[in-house]
């Protein structure tokens, strides 16, 4: 049992931080390009349709608002940043948090790109890797680059825990 908290504690705080970097890195991008980030309320609102049956949208922001889905929306961003922490350390072992790489943090943040190209943009409206968007090669591009910033996040966050995790 303490093993699986520790494995916790360091999926946790290996995850939260990566997706830190990763909104940091979101901000500096919009502040240079003017390019907006994704907002986490849609994120919410697909969400928060589930329940009623709707996994699916045309264009997620057309769809009826859900309460509560920006907070909604941003916790399940940075819960799915500690599970595939908690992935990334099942596949490389709990020894990675303390001794990290970064050869293996980059990979799994570039493969984590299925995601939102397979899973979250089809559902949202914006088609299989952003096709159906107004210039799906940026979009990808964003997705990929955003990805590899989340990938660093991962190795930084274990660098800095590996200094203080118990």
């Amino acid at each position: 049992m303490r093993e699986f908290l520790a494995f916790l504690l360091d999926a946790t705080v290996i995850g939260a931080g990566a997706t830190a970097v990763t909104d940091l890195w979101a901000l500096l991008r919009q502040r240079v390009s003017g390019a907006p980030s994704f907002d986490y309320a849609m994120l919410g609102r697909w969400l928060g349709h589930m329940p009623r049956g709707r996994f699916r949208h045309d264009a997620i922001a057309a769809a009826a608002p859900v309460r509560g889905e920006r907070p909604l929306g941003w916790a399940v961003h940075y819960a799915i940043g500690v599970l595939y922490a908690a992935a990334l350390l099942g596949l490389c072992g709990r020894g990675w948090a303390h001794d990290p790489t970064l050869a293996p943090a980059l990979a799994f943040g570039l493969v984590t790109v299925a995601a939102p190209f397979f899973v979250m943009q089809p559902a949202l409206g914006a088609g299989i890797a952003a096709s159906r968007t107004p210039q799906p090669n940026a979009a990808r591009l964003r997705s990929v680059a955003t990805h590899l910033v989340f990938g660093l996040g991962l190795y930084l966050a274990a660098a800095a825990w590996r200094h203080v995790a118990p």
